[in-house]
């Protein structure tokens, strides 16, 4: 147990069983979360990149599009010129694969009735039981797509930041709008959301025509930009490929938290602890988080564990996002060189039109993609580093760390640059600055913690990835000397 945390007393078959009883007996077969649920809001905070945007921004469950003003924002003598924000998709369904493994758990569950696994109590049957006959409405068809409730939160997200800046998503402004999206339809899916969300929030009470008759046009599909670890050789060989890459996610997994967490749940749902794997009791702890997010129910399978199985959970699949896109290897935040670049370029040329006194030709510019998009730039620069490295072996040392992807890049978490231009600037140098917000609240900066930056200076600490970091380059494989000196 951890100290100064307090543990949630051990489920008693009774309560366990009355549970499953009424569960059983609603028509959906489901309990509507209730928002003070003990048990929910004890499991939300460690979902990582399942984790509801509402959970890493509470405000939210209680007004859901009222803008909430960061009273660290620029206003009075200074405008916004040009907002760029980078938007993970919004909530969808489990991959194929999650999918695949969580039917494979459901049949363990109710092969074990044939084996006479189980004993009915004298409230009901036990929590294995209820989860054997919990529906399993997860299609292979899903793999990943965006749900209704994702669709929400980018409409929602779209009303919001209409809101706090205005003059950027003005009417004047619709058709200069700029969209760009990974191709993977979860992340186009968002984008048209987000543009329904703003014709929500120009032309109240009017239905929104369809996405490609708006006059924006549709998100522009840009992988390179987008997705750009597919288009990394050296990441692909080094990383994704590699089999000993994910070397401390693997060695966490046959540990002793995680086994100790095995032989619990075995216990609990009363089945072999040889037919469990690390891997499978994720998706069980991912499939209440997929409850939760997408139907807003609290499922039988978040009986399973407590706060201590979560966070060693959350440590597993922060493990993964720290290896394979974060300060685990270089490659991982290298590779979003192109997209940074980009990011800097729109900024670049705002200022320039401003100075020509032309209008800005791109006001907005939003950008659709995932939770490995902004975790690899945010790495780059510099945001969530812990002085130790996360390991297999140090979770202890990492209870308090920075880097918990949950709190990070939740669904339809955003990192926005807002460039203002500022009146009364003693310099030219003076007139531009910058603010960076993370799921809408502002972001100091990495390297002096302040909450806004003179534009010149934000370029001059990140001048060696401007000028320095080429993709083709950072992402080339070194070449193998075929050659030999034998004779």
């Amino acid at each position: 147990m951890l100290r100064g945390r307090p543990r949630l007393p051990p489920v008693s078959v009774a309560p366990v069983a009355a549970l499953a009883v009424a569960l059983l007996s609603s028509l959906s077969r489901c309990s509507l979360l209730e928002p003070d649920d003990p048990a929910a809001s004890a499991l939300s905070p460690y979902f990582g990149t399942k984790t509801r945007y509402e959970d890493a921004n509470p405000g939210l469950l209680r007004d859901p599009e009222a803008p909430r003003r960061d009273p660290e924002l620029l206003q009075d003598a200074c405008t916004p010129v040009q907002l760029v924000a980078l938007i993970r998709h919004g909530t969808r369904y489990p991959t194929a694969k999650q999918i695949r493994r969580l039917r494979q758990l459901h049949g363990l569950l109710q092969a074990r009735r044939g084996g006479g696994a189980g004993s009915a109590s004298a409230g009901g049957r036990d929590l294995g039981a209820a989860l054997a006959d919990w529906p399993l409405w997860y299609a292979d068809w899903m793999d990943g797509q965006l749900v209704d409730k994702g669709r929400q939160d980018m409409r929602r997200l779209a009303l919001r930041l209409a809101a706090l800046f205005p003059a950027l998503f003005s009417r004047e402004n619709y058709g200069r709008l700029q969209l760009v999206t990974s191709s993977k339809h979860r992340c186009v899916d968002s984008g048209a959301a987000f543009l329904q969300g703003l014709w929500q929030h120009l032309h109240p009470g009017l239905p929104p025509p369809d996405v490609a008759d708006m006059e924006c046009g549709p998100p522009r599909i840009n992988d390179k930009l987008m997705r750009f670890f597919d288009h990394c050789e050296k990441f692909l060989t080094e990383v994704e490929k590699n089999a000993t890459a994910l070397y401390h996610v693997e060695a966490f997994k046959t540990g002793p938290e995680m086994q100790n967490i095995l032989k619990k749940v075995a216990t609990t749902l009363q089945v072999p602890v040889h037919s469990l794997n690390a891997d499978l009791i994720q998706v069980a702890f991912f499939t209440c988080s997929f409850d939760l997010a997408i139907k807003g129910v609290k499922s039988p399978w978040c009986d399973v564990f407590d706060i201590d199985d979560a966070k060693v959970l959350e440590y597993l699949n922060d493990l993964k996002q720290y290896w394979k896109r974060g300060y685990g290897y270089t490659i991982n935040s290298r590779s979003s060189c192109t997209l940074f670049q980009d990011i800097f370029q729109h900024l670049d040329k705002a200022i320039e039109q401003k100075q020509r006194s032309q209008p800005v030709s791109s006001p907005v510019i939003l950008q659709f993609g995932h939770a490995e998009t902004l975790l690899p730039l945010l790495a780059l620069m510099g945001y969530f580093k812990d002085k130790e490295p996360l390991t297999a072996h140090n979770y202890k040392e990492q209870l308090h760390r920075k880097f918990r992807s949950g709190h990070i890049v939740p669904y339809a978490s955003n990192l926005i640059f807002v460039l203002y231009h500022c009146k009364n600037a003693k310099t030219p140098k003076e007139e531009f600055r910058v603010q960076m917000l993370l799921n809408e609240k502002v972001l100091p900066l990495a390297h002096s913690q302040e909450t806004a930056s003179l534009y010149e200076d934000l370029k001059a600490h990140y001048k060696d990835i401007l000028q320095n970091c080429h993709s083709s380059k950072e992402c080339e494989l070194a070449k193998v000397n075929n050659t030999s000196d034998e004779l």
